[in-house]
């Protein structure tokens, strides 16, 4: 049995609600060593562990609850953007620095190609970083406005070699620091969304992992907004949630159940288009199966795009964010209706 990346020994990090998972795991890997060693066969009582493994993984992802998702979404196995351009973008060229003030590593931007090489693109993604150096330099995916700069300067790029553009989000928000108050990190997040809401390319957002407020807006404006399987999407995160409503983070599970920050509800909530499926078990299991469900999923929108006209699609866009407000909308009208 292959050892599962985010559980085995040489990670050591498990997930509160996968102890019972990880029992079974760990029986089954006991087995197959004491097969090697004795020469022994163990084979009916492997598959019978691994039918009821795999029969438990699936029923218990399949009813996860929203902090629970939340949790998957930090797991610090789960693939990340390099990871994804790595595996399925090819010849890619990173642009550097917004000719201001930095570069900003926890914005990775630049040329590309996908689908085997036939879509060239702009990618422009969040950067949490690997290890601790990583992390610290990249500041764990939290971008300064020099980052959504740089963004917006990639997204020009695109704009005049007619490239489509995809951004891949994951971030648990833009950096609230004074250096970055300083610098106009708001101003930056909200000039990207009024560039990307009539920029005249196609647009294709994904979040990979957390979509925290607007350090996720700031790349999120787009024609398709997809979110993968057991990602979250939110205005802020549980913890802070938690904090303002019931004065202590214990309630952030509370919280997330509340805020329908999940994929289905976010789906039912017509915020996202699209929830592009995760391995069995989630991203961090298989993350080559999780880029090729990722790559699929943007060739074939791209696709789609390339067909309209860009003043139609243009049209389609701010249609589709004028329509986000519905729901409250709506609910403005039963409280009045109710009066």
């Amino acid at each position: 049995m292959a050892r599962d990346r985010q559980n085995g020994p040489e990670n050591g990090y498990q997930l509160p609600f996968e102890k019972e998972i990880n029992g079974l795991r760990r029986q089954i890997e006991a087995f197959e060593a004491k097969q090697a060693e004795t020469g022994h066969s163990y084979s009916a009582e492997i598959r019978q562990l691994r039918a009821t493994y795999v029969s438990l993984l699936r029923n218990t992802y399949q009813n996860l609850t929203a902090w629970q998702i939340v949790q998957v979404a930090r797991h610090p196995a789960r693939p990340q953007a390099c990871d994804y351009i790595e595996r399925i973008v090819r010849d890619f060229v990173e642009i550097h620095g917004d000719r201001r003030f930095a570069d900003d590593k926890a914005v990775r931007c630049g040329f590309g190609r996908i689908g085997l090489g036939a879509e060239k693109i702009m990618l422009l993604a969040h950067h949490k970083g690997k290890n601790t150096k990583d992390k610290i330099a990249c500041n764990f995916g939290c971008a300064h406005p020099e980052g959504y700069r740089k963004a917006l300067r990639a997204m020009k790029l695109a704009e005049k070699y007619r490239l489509p553009v995809v951004t891949l989000i994951d971030t648990a928000g833009a950096f609230p620091g004074i250096g970055s108050e300083e610098r106009g990190v708001a101003e930056s997040i909200a000039r990207n969304m009024m560039e990307m809401g009539r920029l005249r390319t196609p647009i294709v957002c994904v979040v990979i992992g957390e979509g925290g407020s607007g350090g996720a807006m700031g790349i999120g404006v787009g024609d398709r907004v997809a979110i993968m399987e057991f990602a979250y999407y939110s205005v802020i995160s549980p913890e802070g949630c938690a904090s303002i409503l019931w004065r202590t983070g214990e309630k952030a599970p509370e919280a997330a159940e509340a805020m329908k920050i999940t994929a289905r509800a976010l789906k039912g909530l017509e915020v996202v288009d699209d929830i592009i499926p995760e391995p069995l078990g989630g991203a961090h299991r298989n993350p080559a199966e999780a880029a090729g469900n990722l790559e699929h999923y943007v060739v074939r929108t791209l696709r789609e795009l390339d067909r309209i006209e860009i003043d139609q699609l243009l049209k389609h866009r701010y249609e589709r964010w004028r329509r986000m407000g519905k729901v409250r909308n709506s609910q403005l009208q039963a409280a009045q209706a109710r009066k």
